[in-house]
């Protein structure tokens, strides 16, 4: 029987939901760090303890939050945090950070992610236009995600090549007890956060009377982009918007590629996609995502005019939102 983490009034309720995000951000951070010092610490190479095990571990919360809420039955949360994030990582952070400090990225550098990123969420609007995301479905999506992974293994090794072994951490007793526990600590806590998240949005939704997947695709969507946020933020402080950018870009092809197929692989059935994730959450995606990434694909450069477009959009895509499916 599961357990219900869902406050009796609105103070209650806000004030768990802020506390699954608190939990699924510092989670994560125990997570990352423990699981790249354990793999260090085994010697497996940098590049791919980055390209996999960090990759996986930063993108753990939002998946977290998708699948519980599938297995719970609530595909608007689902799939609105999912594409929501996408949406909020580039129409909100990435929109942040060329406004304050646009960029110059080499086709080669982003070229294949930004286009693998471009595809994966045509594909998704082409197969979910029937309302539900197939079995059969997922595991072409999941070819996406395959590909990502390849190229992100292929890019770290010709960039670190071979590992020196004098740079590993130092695997003693006390040090691999303390990063174990992070280990458990931070997935607990994550999953901790991720039902908060669920059951207290749910709840706020219904208090304030407005569809589980506004919640899902404005609130807890957001949430869980803060540690893209914080990232963007330092990102600009130390004058490093590319670092940025390419980190919005990889977290936006893992969200889409990974969470999306997993949420229908678990239920072992198609998942429904709802009205507003259809007509408004999918399409709004790709929109701002193609106003971000073309117009660079074609100049090399991420100009500040784009972040002030892509901000529009997102302000747009969200006056729509509650003005269309706010009731």
């Amino acid at each position: 029987m599961a357990i219900n983490f869902t406050g009796s009034n609105l103070f209650t309720v806000l004030l768990l939901f802020a506390a699954g995000l608190v939990f699924i951000i510092k989670g994560g951070d125990w997570f990352v760090d423990a699981a790249t010092w354990i793999a260090e610490a085994f010697g497996i190479p940098k590049f791919i303890v980055g390209a996999t095990v960090v990759s996986f571990a930063t993108t753990l919360p939002e998946m977290l939050v998708s699948v519980f809420a599938a297995l719970e039955g609530n595909a608007d949360i689902a799939v609105g945090n999912a594409v929501g994030s996408v949406t909020a990582n580039t129409g909100l952070i990435m929109c942040l950070s060329l406004v304050c400090m646009p960029c110059l990225m080499t086709r080669k550098q982003f070229g294949f992610k930004a286009s693998l990123l471009l595809a994966t969420i045509a594909v998704l609007f082409a197969f979910t236009r029937n309302g539900q995301l197939s079995v059969a479905q997922s595991f072409v999506i999941l070819l996406f995600f395959a590909a990502f992974l390849a190229e992100n293994l292929m890019a770290g090794k010709r960039e670190h090549g071979t590992e020196n072994a004098e740079n590993r951490p130092q695997m003693t007793g006390k040090a691999l007890a303390c990063n174990l526990l992070g280990f458990v600590l931070g997935a607990a806590t994550i999953v901790l956060g991720a039902q908060l998240l669920i059951d207290n949005g749910s709840a706020l939704a219904k208090m304030i009377g407005v569809p589980d997947s506004i919640i899902a695709a404005t609130m807890i969507a957001i949430g869980t982009s803060l540690p893209e946020l914080v990232t963007t933020l330092t990102a600009i402080r130390k004058k490093e918007s590319s670092l940025s950018v390419g980190n919005i870009i990889g977290a936006n092809i893992m969200d889409l590629t990974l969470i999306m197929p997993l949420c229908s692989l678990i239920q072992g059935r198609a998942m429904l996609v709802e009205r507003q994730g259809m007509l408004l959450d999918i399409p709004a995606c790709l929109i701002v995502t193609a106003a971000a990434l073309v117009p660079a694909l074609i100049s090399g450069r991420f100009k500040r005019w784009t972040g002030f477009l892509i901000g529009g959009l997102y302000i747009a895509y969200l006056a729509v939102m509650f003005t269309c499916f706010g009731v």
